[in-house]
């Protein structure tokens, strides 16, 4: 099953690239920009990747970003992240970015769009992993500083293929963003919004009717509503999960009380993805290889999983198609029928 998994063509659809952070890296770039980490060393900062719910990490996690200062810092973060796909045969990503993470300590939205965008580039042309970039809001703080953040995007928006929102969901529902997302939309960007993590079922569907969102990211308190479950089968409308995510956040206690093939089977579309994987356990390869181990995924099952990635893309025509029969190909190989 690791081979037929290795071998897989996938695409991930939900990864903070922040999150992507190992502390060898941590330590490298701090050292670099004379900054000196509440840690003593690799080790340490790894012991502290015990979480008990969202907050907890997304703690660590601004503490983590506060490394990132200069163009090379965000270059260097991205093609860490890209190397890691190339290794697991993941061909396409569209990841997230936290620009009021890094504006909030002085650094500019240019530098940190300028890193991975060049990242991005590199990797494309080094492993041929294509890619679109999403601008995330902190869902923490302010409408109103949403709106300043897309102002200040607003000069580099053919760069930026997305927004999206993000941080701690309970008690910042997706309407609290309704104007921000209009006006992102009205400027011709797509949406996505996480929703549905530790929010309940009835932030998914403000996500829905109220942000008008392209996909749901994470999503599984879906199954809290009868009608959504309905919905979301119906309009086929992505929900990307991320299991290793979930089980270390206590979303779920442990991976075989996951719901995902649970939903799979209910006919939504659901995609797989590693959602901040340095400190999750796992990046994209892990997260397939939990649903086998723990959930008895069947080869089948994954494929439809990369399938529904390549149908939740954002890719063109013709690179759906491409990696449609990649998929199908790999399976036959297998003696998978789809």
């Amino acid at each position: 099953m690791d081979n037929f998994i290795a071998g897989l063509p996938k695409l991930e659809l939900h990864l903070h690239i922040e999150g992507t952070l190992e502390p060898e890296l941590m330590f490298a770039l701090a050292a670099r920009n004379g900054l000196t980490l509440p840690w003593p060393d690799v080790e340490r900062v790894r012991a502290a990747y015990e979480f008990d719910c969202l907050q907890s990490f997304l703690d660590l996690y601004y503490l983590g970003a506060s490394v990132l200062i200069h163009e090379q810092d965000f270059f260097d973060l991205t093609f860490a992240y890209l190397e890691r796909c190339a290794a697991e045969r993941v061909v396409h990503v569209e990841i997230f970015f936290d620009p009021q993470a890094h504006t909030a300590r002085g650094v500019p939205f240019a530098t940190a769009l300028g890193g991975i965008e060049r990242a991005l580039l590199a990797g494309e042309e080094s492993f041929g992993i294509s890619w679109r970039l999403i601008m995330s809001f902190l869902r923490h703080l302010s409408e109103e500083e949403a709106f300043a953040t897309l102002a200040e995007a607003e000069p580099h928006l053919a760069r930026i293929h997305g927004v999206g929102l993000d941080s701690g969901e309970l008690g910042n529902p997706p309407a609290k963003f309704a104007g921000v997302f209009a006006r992102a939309r009205a400027l011709g960007l797509p949406v996505v919004c996480h929703a549905g993590e530790e929010g309940p079922a009835t932030y998914i569907w403000q996500a829905i009717d109220e942000l008008q969102v392209r996909r749901i990211d994470h999503g599984v308190r879906c199954v809290d509503d009868p009608a959504l479950l309905r919905y979301l089968a119906d309009t086929r409308l992505p929900l990307t999960v991320c299991p290793l995510s979930n089980t270390r956040l206590k979303v779920f206690e442990e991976m075989r009380q996951h719901n995902v093939l649970t939903l799979l089977e209910r006919g939504l579309c659901i995609t797989i993805n590693s959602d901040d994987p340095a400190y999750f356990g796992g990046y994209l390869g892990a997260n397939f290889q939990a649903l086998a181990r723990d959930l008895g995924a069947s080869r089948a099952q994954l494929c439809r999983l990369s399938l529904n990635a390549v149908e939740a893309s954002w890719l063109g025509f013709a690179d759906k198609a491409r990696l449609t029969h990649d998929i199908h190909a790999h399976g036959a190989s297998h003696g998978v029928s789809i």
